[in-house]
Parts: structure tokens; C-alpha cells; sequence
């Protein structure tokens, strides 16, 4: 008698066909999400400080002022070709994203970028690519990185940012600058990202 081998994932397939029957329908999956909700910038501050990101709530007409406070005069920043010029402070040295390599990004003192979406119950600020907002490696790579948000793009949950998001775009989601922990949960920052994170909060 010839005894045919079962793989592990034979014996698991065979039990969910099993359990599912021959017709193979699903269970519908509810998709009644909470989509809207009042906004509350106080708590998106609160989140994004609790994760250990500055913010800052200036009007626009200040952001390169803000901007130069937080950034020696020496400094060499990173930023996407689409970013407005009067955000720039002119004691810094701006270093557009031309297709700059890996090398000169990560020696740059810091990037500015937009962003196109900012949740406020998780304290999240999203990337997706736009003009003002760049290259993912851009937001990555530098130590520090000052985003700009407007309070018309700040929602209140994650399915209201979503319904905002194009799915295809290369979507980056920031709470609070770059963090791991180890076994013993001792807390490194800027292991994969940026050690620091300014948020500029706009009206």
C-alpha cells in the first residue's frame, strides 16, 4: 500500500474548503465606517507631542521664521521641487530634489515638506508624493524633518484620511520621529527615519 505525503497547507486548505462548503461565499464584511467627525486640532497637538514631535501653530505668513528659529544659519535643507519658495528662510542653504542620490540627502541638515493629510486621533501626518511633499526617501533619510500641515487638511480619524488618499500613490504615515524599542524596551530614535520631527501647524 502507497501512502501519499500531506503537506501542512494541504491539511489547512482542506479544512477552510471544508468549513466554507462548495459554494465558496464569503461572509460580508461590514463597511459602515466612521467617516466623519468633528476636528480637533488641540488633540492632534497632543498626540503629536505625546509622541515626542514639536509643533508648532504659527500663521502662515511666519513659517520661514519659524523655520530659521529652528534651523542654525548654516544649514543645508532638502526640499521637493514643488514646496513653496516662501516658506524658506534665506539663512539657510536650499538643496532641491533634482533626483539628488541617497549620499547627499542624508548629509543634508534636515528636509521641509508639505503633507496631504494629518489625523488627528492617532496624532498621524500623511505623505503621499505630491510636488510639495517629495520622494519618500526624503522624509527618511535626513535627521530631522519639519512638515507643514494646514488645518483644512487635519481630519478627525483614520477612514475620513483614507477617504482623502489615493490608494496607488506612495503613501508614508508619520507619528512622532523615527522610534524602536529592543526586548528590554529601551527606546532609540531615528533608527529608520528622522531622530527629529518639527510639525508647523497652520490655520
Amino acid at each position: 500500500m502507497v501512502v501519499e505525503a500531506v503537506s501542512g497547507r494541504e491539511v489547512v486548505l482542506g479544512r477552510l474548503r471544508a468549513a466554507i462548503g462548495e459554494s465558496g461565499a464569503g461572509i460580508p464584511v461590514p463597511r459602515d465606517y466612521r467617516r466623519e467627525g468633528a476636528v480637533d486640532l488641540d488633540l492632534l497637538v497632543d498626540r503629536l507631542t505625546d509622541y515626542r514631535a514639536r509643533v508648532h501653530r504659527v500663521p502662515e505668513t511666519t513659517v520661514a521664521d519659524t523655520i530659521a528659529d529652528l534651523l542654525p544659519a548654516s544649514a543645508t535643507v532638502v526640499v521637493p521641487p514643488g514646496l513653496p519658495s516662501a516658506w524658506l528662510p534665506a539663512t539657510v542653504t536650499v538643496l532641491p530634489d533634482d533626483g539628488l542620490d541617497n549620499a547627499r540627502i542624508a548629509a543634508a541638515d534636515g528636509v521641509v515638506t508639505a503633507a496631504a493629510v494629518a489625523v488627528a486621533e492617532t496624532g498621524t501626518v500623511v505623505l503621499d508624493g505630491s510636488p510639495d511633499q517629495g520622494r519618500r526617501v526624503l522624509s527618511l533619510l535626513p535627521d530631522l524633518h519639519i512638515c507643514v500641515v494646514r488645518a483644512a487638511q487635519v481630519v478627525a480619524g483614520v477612514p475620513a484620511a483614507l477617504a482623502r488618499l489615493t490608494p496607488h500613490r506612495p503613501l508614508t504615515w508619520i507619528s512622532g520621529p523615527s522610534a524602536t524599542s529592543d526586548i528590554e524596551l529601551h527606546r532609540v530614535e531615528g533608527v529608520h527615519g528622522p531622530r527629529t520631527l518639527h510639525v508647523i501647524l497652520l490655520p
